[in-house]
């Protein structure tokens, strides 16, 4: 059954604003550890696919807590929210801390699908619940 469903949709040029004026401390602010070292690496390559990623992270954390129904209020918060990516180039949910213990308590699974073009990152969730 279909708990909440959440999009969202992200402006790059706003993400790449929020880099230029605040550095790796916005980011660091979106991203989990795991999704810290990738954007680390992605941005030395091209600084622009590092924006890109950064933007669709948001994107994604943004229609999860509209899914899950907690906007970004505990135990919702950017960094316990992970968006990981499959070999196959499937992204996947992967929570921690407070968010996971919550999220599993109440039976709940997640999907998730991100995308971005020239100017924009949107992402779709739907999550579900077991009952």
């Amino acid at each position: 059954m279909i708990y909440g469903i959440g999009t969202d949709i992200c402006d790059i040029r706003r993400i790449r604003a929020a880099l230029d004026k605040h550095g790796e401390r916005f980011a660091a602010r979106i991203l989990s550890a795991g999704e810290m070292a990738l954007w680390r690496t992605r941005s030395a390559k091209v600084a622009e696919r590092g924006v890109r990623y950064l933007a669709t992270r948001f994107s994604a954390k943004e229609a999860f807590s509209k899914a899950v129904g907690l906007g970004m209020r505990m135990p919702m918060t950017w960094r316990l929210c992970e968006i990981a990516k499959a070999p196959s180039g499937k992204p996947s949910v992967v929570l921690h801390g407070a968010l996971k213990e919550w999220f599993e308590a109440k039976g709940l699974s997640a999907q998730v699908s991100v995308s971005d073009e020239t100017d924009y990152a949107i992402s779709f969730v739907i999550v579900e619940s077991k009952a």
